[in-house]
């Protein structure tokens, strides 16, 4: 049987990976893919919601994050290997997975690319491929994340010097720094759902991830604007999605791209939703992985 707590893995190529395991360990396993800037910590309510259905979840660094290894020039396509060996190191066979915001798109590359392991896939509020055909990827965007991107595609160095800045801001921010430096990117819904605890939780866990440096958040932003590393239409195993019509973060109209990009998923789009009220419906996610188990 698995066991609570934290692991520090040593894999193949010789790089670390530290990882949490919660919930019900004697039920199923659900790889949880966090989002950007991020780290391995999970949302306690999430925990809660997983162990009263049976459930565990295993989630962990990404590479350059907290207590993992730098992989610079990693695709959101290496993702795969890493999620094969953790399951390996912690004895899993058949996995649910989820991703949410920067981790949609590592929860879709195990979905095209572990289909054998990855037996249904859930990604909440993430975004589509930069350069996607038919998609304005800035329409809806608040101003923090447009400008991060733009910077960087015009001029990568300038943007690797803002990387270390906003590290510098993020990586102590207090919960009111926090909502302070994201407030581009909460619509009202947001806003209000960004209570204290779950402020609190964010800057903890936005601390873990970035205390070793600005690596991992700067390798993550590259996986995502660059090439994923794989392709949306070879997805086979059931995929379903959740996006808010609010959301300042990610953009609605990533989600409907998705949606009509990866075959056979289902969407569900509620427009009184933003980014971050998308947690509440955590259990709703957890019930529809369960039943494709």
């Amino acid at each position: 049987m698995v066991d609570e707590g934290t692991t520090r893995l040593t894999l193949n190529d010789g790089r670390t990976l530290t990882v949490d395991v919660a919930g019900d360990v004697a039920g199923r396993p659900i790889v949880v893919h966090n989002g950007t800037p991020s780290s391995r910590q999970l949302y306690p309510p999430d925990v809660d919601a997983a162990r009263e259905r049976g459930a565990f979840l295993v989630s962990w660094d990404r590479p350059g994050y907290g207590g993992s290894s730098p992989h610079p020039g990693r695709t959101v396509a290496d993702v795969v290997r890493d999620t094969q060996e953790v399951a390996a190191a912690l004895g899993l066979g058949r996995l649910l997975v989820t991703g949410s915001s920067g981790g949609g798109p590592h929860a879709l590359a195990c979905a095209a690319l572990l289909p054998d392991q990855a037996t249904a896939v859930a990604v909440v509020a993430s975004p589509a491929p930069w350069g996607a055909a038919g998609l304005d990827y800035y329409d809806g965007m608040g101003a923090l994340n447009v400008e991060a991107d733009a910077l960087y595609r015009a001029d990568p160095v300038a943007a690797r010097e803002r990387s270390r800045e906003e590290w510098a801001a993020f990586s102590e921010a207090t919960p009111e720094q926090l909502r302070e430096g994201l407030a581009s990117l909460l619509a009202p819904v947001d806003s209000a759902f960004l209570t204290a605890q779950l402020a609190e939780f964010l800057a903890a866990s936005t601390h873990a991830g970035l205390a070793p440096g600005d690596q991992g958040w700067w390798d993550d932003g590259v996986a995502l604007a660059e090439p994923w590393g794989f392709e949306l239409g070879v997805v086979t195993v059931p995929v379903r999605l959740w996006h808010g019509g609010q959301d300042r973060f990610v953009p609605v109209a990533h989600g409907r791209w998705l949606a009509g990009h990866v075959p056979g998923c289902e969407a569900s789009i509620t427009e009184a939703d933003g980014h971050l009220s998308l947690l509440a419906r955590t259990g709703e996610v957890f019930d529809w992985l369960l039943a494709h188990d």
